[in-house]
């Protein structure tokens, strides 16, 4: 066929095709009718993987050197006959996803130069009832595939103590996937804390090896265990699936023996394999993940208590070897010595009793001093630890905004909000941009690390402090960074960012009205 536009017959249905001649991969000279080949030949293996899940559309149309594009909302062209089914997104509004369900809705999307297919772990309608739990093991170079391994053969371990069974399966790109097939009625609160409860325990248990935060500063030579997949309106990639890299290489199930023999021999290159390596594979060893589609599990009642267990276990150990005493409010001298309390009304220093609860207080405040920037504060050991973030919290993913640790601040400060005057340090307008309670869900700050939930008044969800021992002009580690982990957060409109969380004012109205600046008089 030429280039033109052509019609298929396709399970007895017609399907448009056309540019069936274009080269997607170059280095293999890959084209787009192979692609549809290749989804044809596996189509017996891939089709019930794919059946009633809603699909991401990752479209190549001048191939994988070119530009991309996901596609969640079905293309307006969509035939009549490729099922769609619609998933309510957070704000209310609906996505029309494709279903590809069948052979010929399959040509239609590799005709679309749909190269990768991403599906949810969830099959409509029942959109959140996963039907399985994923770990996606990611290696941060230097570790590679052999070190997924060991990771995958350490989560299978801890999986085969709660008697329930794993596969695994070649990403197509670095790493692994591992499956915990479930087929049962269950949810993603509980299905996300149970990956990371389990994430956690390996990395506990080999931290030179593993992370499970979601940062990109702390994955080098570490292999990630993503857990965050376990989401609703996320998605993995399929079994089977090709991947849009150099060469044409598929999301190939592996055996637990080749795993432990890619770990013996070190040889990366069996997880391999190219369109026709895959086609002779699965029909020597047919669909190895097969189970995955019908084996019934129950995550037990008591995985999740004893991971909380072991993680409590782990942090009374690690407290009790620890050696440095508490900080109660002992860097609050900086605060005292860079502040002049008969000329400002910012709260003197005091240290707050402990309060005995898991939840503490955070307080961000927007401080327009020598320039406008956004102070993180945590309550920590009886003071308010301080961080002065320049360009304000993150909202998306994996976002990471600089963050440079100032000094403590007694707990007073926290709904400070006024005006501090000039010439003093910090002199300019201050306003409580937000504020309300955070737990550690893990890491400390002592380690340069620590993974929170907020509970406040504009932000809510994970965000995660990252220390980057990075040494300032003084030789001090004073920089980190401030991630947003867990699920993207819509940012804040203009006028919710300059409104204050306590009293609703501007930054011009708490300056112009001046309520808390210090008086003489008073």
């Amino acid at each position: 066929m030429g280039r033109d536009k052509a019609e298929i017959e396709v399970a007895g249905r017609k399907v448009q095709v056309s540019n069936l001649e274009k080269i997607l991969f170059p280095a293999s000279q890959f084209s787009k009718v192979q692609l549809i080949n290749y989804y044809i030949q596996v189509s017996k293996y891939l089709l019930p993987h794919l059946k009633g899940r809603p699909l991401t559309l990752k479209r190549f149309p001048e191939g994988v050197t070119g530009p991309f594009f996901y596609e969640k909302e079905a293309p307006s062209h969509t035939p009549n006959w490729v099922k769609t089914t619609k998933v309510a997104r957070k704000d209310g509004s609906r996505i029309n996803f494709i279903l590809l369900n069948d052979l010929p809705s399959l040509v239609w999307s590799a005709n679309l130069a749909n190269i990768e297919l991403h599906t949810f772990l969830a099959r409509a309608p029942k959109i959140q009832q996963p039907t399985m739990v994923v770990f996606d093991l990611d290696p941060g170079p230097p570790a590679n595939v052999i070190q997924c391994c060991q990771v995958a053969l350490w989560l299978r371990e801890v999986l085969e103590d709660f008697k329930l069974k794993c596969f695994v399966k070649f990403s197509g790109s670095k790493g692994l996937q591992l499956y915990v097939p479930l087929n049962t009625p269950i949810s993603y609160e509980v299905t996300q804390p149970f990956a990371k409860g389990l994430a956690e325990l390996i990395e506990r248990a080999h931290p030179d090896l593993t992370v499970s935060e979601m940062s990109k500063q702390v994955r080098e030579g570490k292999v990630f265990i993503d857990w965050s997949q376990n989401s609703a309106h996320k998605s993995t990639v399929c079994v089977y699936s090709l991947r849009a890299k150099e060469t044409p290489f598929v999301s190939m199930p592996m055996t637990w023996d080749e795993i432990e023999r890619a770990i013996k021999t070190k040889n990366s290159k069996i997880f391999l394999f190219d369109a026709d390596a895959a086609i002779a594979r699965v029909e020597k060893m047919g669909d190895l993940f097969a189970p995955v589609l019908t084996l019934k599990q129950k995550l037990p009642k008591t995985a999740m208590a004893k991971l909380k267990n072991a993680g409590a276990i782990e942090e009374k150990a690690l407290r009790k070897k620890s050696s440095e005493p508490a900080r109660k409010g002992a860097d609050i001298a900086a605060y005292r010595a860079k502040r002049d309390f008969t000329k400002t009304a910012e709260p003197p220093p005091a240290v707050a009793k402990k309060t005995g609860t898991k939840e503490r207080m955070f307080v961000i405040q927007k401080h327009d001093a020598s320039h406008l920037h956004y102070d993180f504060r945590l309550e920590l050991d009886g003071v308010l630890k301080s961080w002065a973030v320049p360009k304000g919290p993150p909202y998306e993913r994996g976002q990471k905004r600089l963050a440079m640790h100032v000094e403590d601040h007694p707990m007073s400060y926290s709904r400070f909000e006024g005006t501090i005057p000039k010439g003093q340090y910090g002199g300019g307008t201050v306003m409580v941009w937000d504020i309300g309670t955070y737990t550690i869900t893990d890491g400390s700050f002592d380690s340069g690390k620590l993974h929170l939930v907020l509970k406040g008044k504009k932000l809510k969800g994970e965000w995660i402090l990252v220390k980057s021992h990075m040494k300032d002009r003084n030789g001090e580690e004073r920089s980190w960074f401030l991630i947003k982990g867990g699920d993207d957060m819509k940012p804040l409109s203009a006028k919710r960012d300059d409104s204050s969380a306590l009293t609703a004012r501007s930054m011009s109205r708490i300056a112009s009205e001046n309520d808390a600046q210090w008086d003489s008089n008073r």
